[in-house]
């Protein structure tokens, strides 16, 4: 399948900003589920300082702002070909290795309530284990958009029982972990069959299978990742592999905008 998309991000100021540092991860690499026939990233009130993979081989942009600007703008834009894999994402590579994405983070460390979902989780196989995690998780936790944000982790998702695409990822993260796999966030675009404008970008998760490499979980949606799936980065948790992330200096209240739009 054939995707076109756009990805525009605005960040607006009340008063002039004395410097800021953003970090942008916003493009997709080719691999085992996609190609990018073409990728551009424009930004204006900012200036492209460095770019580089990181250690998770994210394509990662360096941009700071200084002075009188107002506004940034992000445009990521271009057309990807994506395959349908069963959700294997392939081999691993990179350098980070694979025993990182055992270890839990602040948002992945499994409490009481994660380490229940592992007891419920049993198949006759690596695989089946996990699609039954993935089942228990989508089961216990509502996919409700508000009630959750960025810091909300796996434990305090599980505890409300609500949650949105971030939470389903942490808490398949936190209790694959518990299980002894290396799990990995991935966030990126998804197509929708009712809806071609998107305000938020995707994420699922993946685990590292002997014999597989990679497979993908999308909680939400109780599917693995299939060709209206499109990556952009991984990470141990959201805070690896958020889109956009920085500091800024001064008063100035921000206000930040997204437009996404995903089609065929």
């Amino acid at each position: 399948m054939r995707l076109k998309i756009s990805h525009r991000t605005r960040y607006s100021y009340d008063a002039p900003v004395p410097y800021a540092l953003q970090r942008v991860r916003l493009v997709p690499l080719g691999g085992a589920t996609q190609t990018v026939h073409s990728w551009t990233v424009s930004i204006e009130g900012a200036r492209e300082e460095l770019r580089f993979h990181d250690h998770f081989g994210n394509d990662t942009r360096l941009i700071s702002v200084s002075g009188e600007p107002h506004e940034i703008s992000i445009v990521a834009s271009g057309e990807i070909e994506t395959r349908d894999t069963s959700g294997v994402a392939g081999a691993h590579t990179g350098f980070a290795p694979l025993w990182l994405f055992q270890q839990e983070t602040g948002l992945t460390s499994a409490g009481s309530l994660a380490r229940d979902l592992t007891s419920t989780s049993s198949g006759a196989s690596e695989i089946e284990t996990l699609h039954g995690l993935s089942a228990a998780i989508r089961a216990r936790v509502d996919y409700v958009i508000g009630v959750t944000d960025a810091g909300t982790s796996a434990e305090e998702a599980l505890a409300l029982g609500r949650g949105v695409c971030q939470d389903h990822a942490h808490i398949f993260l936190a209790a694959a972990r518990a299980l002894g796999f290396p799990a990995r966030y991935v966030s990126g675009y998804l197509m929708l069959d009712d809806a071609t404008d998107q305000v938020a970008t995707h994420a699922w998760a993946e685990a590292h299978i002997d014999g597989l490499g990679w497979v993908g979980f999308d909680v939400s949606n109780g599917i693995s990742p299939d060709e209206r799936y499109v990556r952009i980065a991984t990470g141990r948790d959201y805070r690896d592999a958020m889109p956009t992330s920085g500091i800024r200096l001064g008063s100035a209240q921000e206000a930040l905008a997204v437009h996404i739009t995903v089609e065929q």
